[in-house]
């Protein structure tokens, strides 16, 4: 069967995260992502654990179907071969810092001379442009400087980052959208052009309704905890042994609810009249939910909550994630074997293309394992 970027070249110089998570989605769709590594050393993530046998699990997450080739940019030949890959590509990925690419001579202006139909892509974390656009970032840097941080975590403590490194891997999403977005967009005119991606950009883009909190009062909003800034009971609540979550979004479900939960006086109680009410005052009612689903375990109100069809889920740990029942129909882990380890499970595709499917079949190169297949050329 074939795939939805069949014949699509990608050079990629990307390390690390929020790149290499952009150009795997790219490869899981079916382009070829030649990922371009330091000589001797690779990508700085191949020495981020966990390790089996010295082979980093991180790395394997996240440069799954990509082939790998070793260059030394500062070397005159591999240059050379290079702009040879540049020439039959259609898309160059990079994460430097901005000027980087250029101080080696292989920036976008340099190389759209050498292949004016490439789409080149840079994912940094302030942009190219601005004031900051020169200053190192990492997830953590961008997670605090869009107001994520503010945002998350219990009220009253300090400033939590969310717990996966969530500013890296949207902008990898959005530099992946970006790049189709610029092929379909050749595919009408034969033009190239450049995709100028900012972590921070993105993260700010997500703030939701945290901004709109914040342009409605003029205050910034607080962490919260676990609840809907404007949403009411949609949180979590303490149950006889775990925890679980309940998102009552309109008028309808809070009337099942109260019915589902034994508690049809909560309908009588002016304080939580309709959903403004039970907003404002959603410390009053958490008290009294949090007390009353002490009575049973989580289990026993899920069965009873999904008989009333009221949205309810228990809060899993990573090991019931794996072991999901969806998460395994919809193949969000899958099985690959690779050459030291034997198979090794890494997360699968979340896009479902129904006669272009994304597939998720190799795993992550050994350092230059594909130079002769790209070196030879010259």
């Amino acid at each position: 069967m074939s795939q939805a970027l069949e014949g699509i070249k990608v050079i990629d110089f990307t390390r690390v995260l929020a790149g290499p998570f952009c150009t795997m989605l790219l490869a899981d769709l079916g382009a070829e992502v030649i990922k371009i590594e330091r000589t001797g050393v690779g990508d700085d993530s191949r020495y981020f654990g966990p390790f089996v046998e010295d082979e980093s699990l991180y790395y394997n997450s996240i440069n799954r179907n990509k082939r790998s080739v070793e260059l030394n940019l500062k070397d005159s030949q591999d240059l050379e071969i290079l702009k040879d890959m540049v020439r039959e590509a259609d898309v160059v990925v990079e994460n430097f810092r901005p000027g980087t690419m250029e101080k080696l001579g292989i920036g976008y202006e340099e190389l759209q001379k050498i292949n004016p139909q490439l789409i080149y892509a840079s994912c940094s974390g302030f942009g190219q442009t601005g004031p900051y656009s020169h200053k190192p970032a990492y997830d953590l840097i961008v997670q605090a400087l869009s107001g994520i941080m503010s945002i998350t975590g219990q009220p009253g403590e300090k400033p939590t980052k969310v717990g996966s490194s969530i500013a890296d891997i949207i902008a990898g999403i959005y530099t992946a959208l970006g790049v189709m977005t610029a092929l379909f967009h050749r595919e009408k005119t034969e033009e190239g052009q450049m995709v100028d991606v900012s972590m921070l950009d993105a993260h700010v883009s997500i703030l939701e309704n945290a901004l709109a909190r914040y342009f409605a009062t003029g205050e910034s909003p607080g962490p919260i905890g676990n609840r809907h800034p404007a949403i009411m009971p949609f949180t979590m609540l303490d149950t006889k042994d775990k925890y679980l979550v309940v998102a009552v979004g309109n008028q309808k479900l809070w009337d099942t609810f109260c019915e589902a939960i034994g508690r049809p006086e909560l309908l009588k109680d002016e304080r939580f009249e309709d959903n403004r009410a039970r907003t404002e005052n959603s410390e009053a009612l958490e008290a009294i939910l949090n007390e009353a689903f002490k009575e049973k375990t989580t289990k026993e109100w899920m069965e009873l909550l999904e008989a009333k069809s009221i949205p309810c889920a228990p809060v899993n740990n990573i090991e019931d994630v794996v072991n999901d029942p969806q998460v395994k129909a919809r193949r969000m882990i899958e099985e690959v074997e690779h050459p030291l380890l034997g198979k090794i499970q890494i997360p699968g595709m979340p896009i479902k293309l129904s006669k272009t499917p994304g597939i998720v079949d190799k795993p992550a190169p050994s350092l230059g394992q594909h130079n002769d297949l790209y070196k030879r050329k010259r």
